[in-house]
């Protein structure tokens, strides 16, 4: 690991400041994926800018009956809170599906919406990746490829995002609030929050230098049957092949968003108003646009048949 220089914020201004003033720097606060990739030097802050202390860590309600959580408030605790589990079943079952419970009790509501992906090919400095050095190249392209993507790829990249959080988030609407440097805040819907690659992989969100995530605003709760089911390799501490996130009313009608297809979370309009006309027929429009290689191909097949089994699950 490289050496580095490290500050405890004061408070929220005085870090995106901070952030602005050195763009080689970077927050932290869990750690949980930052401290992995300053190991391994993809990621090299010369400037740590500790955010621990702006008690950014509580779950509120807010006045038309949503629900505001802090960036700092750990996934451990989200998915344990009483009404996140009452009224947004979907975001504590995806929650839980993630990770671990050690890494779970560090990590953030911040920090996960802002990992990146899990691309062998990113992790491999060996390899060319325009992820990590833009130019350089995608080995993913004519590489292995089973985790990779099928929706949203382009000729510079078909990583995907490794949120399962980010997946539930998209299908309540969420809404992420930010500050900048001047003291300016925006709110931005998760929807606009993360990019697909087309030629610059390595810009991965609509944030600016410096901008700091302060909250995530859940709007008022829709009801339903929230289901969130992953598939993958192994039963625990794994990434996603396909992820389905949805919320089924009792008429079938509802929202669907995929995880493990796209470099974000992949939902589409035009799926939802498919979901009471059955699985084939939303998954049809999610995997409308899809560029399969060989060795994922079976990632179209999936996203429908893991759909008709939350679509069957909402029923019984």
């Amino acid at each position: 690991m490289r050496a580095f220089t490290y500050e405890r914020a004061p408070s929220i201004e005085a870090a995106a400041q901070a952030a602005t003033a050195n763009p080689e720097a970077k927050f932290i606060a869990g750690g949980t994926n930052l401290l992995d990739l300053m190991k391994l030097e993809i990621e090299r802050p010369a400037h740590l800018i500790d955010v621990n202390g702006l008690g950014l860590d509580t779950i509120e309600a807010t006045s038309d009956g949503g629900l505001r959580i802090g960036a700092l408030v750990r996934n451990t605790a989200l998915a344990a809170n009483e009404t996140v589990r009452r009224d947004y079943g979907l975001l504590s079952r995806a929650l839980v599906a993630g990770a671990s419970g050690q890494l779970r009790n560090r990590a953030t509501t911040a920090g996960n919406l802002l990992q990146r992906t899990r691309c062998p090919y990113f992790y491999d400095r060996n390899q060319p990746c325009n992820k990590r050095q833009p130019g350089s190249g995608c080995s993913a392209i004519g590489g292995v490829t089973r985790q990779l993507g099928v929706v949203g790829v382009s000729d510079a990249c078909i990583a995907t995002h490794p949120s399962d959080m980010a997946i539930a988030m998209r299908v309540l609407d969420a809404v992420v609030e930010t500050v900048k440097a001047d003291g300016s805040r925006r709110s931005i819907p998760i929807a606009d929050f993360h990019q697909l690659p087309g030629k610059t992989p390595h810009i991965e969100t609509v944030l600016d230098q410096g901008e700091f995530i302060t909250s995530v605003v859940l709007p008022p709760p829709i009801g339903g049957n929230h289901i969130y089911k992953k598939v993958r390799d192994r039963a625990s501490y794994a990434f996603a092949l396909v992820s389905v996130g949805a919320v089924i009313q009792p008429d079938g009608k509802g929202r669907v968003a995929v995880g493990g297809v796209a470099h974000k979370p992949w939902r589409i309009g035009q799926a939802d108003a498919e979901l009471e006309n059955g699985a084939k027929a939303a998954a049809a429009v999610l995997m409308a646009d899809a560029r399969p290689t060989e060795q994922n191909r079976f990632k179209v097949n999936l996203v429908e048949r893991t759909l008709r089994a939350v679509i069957a699950e909402a029923r019984d």
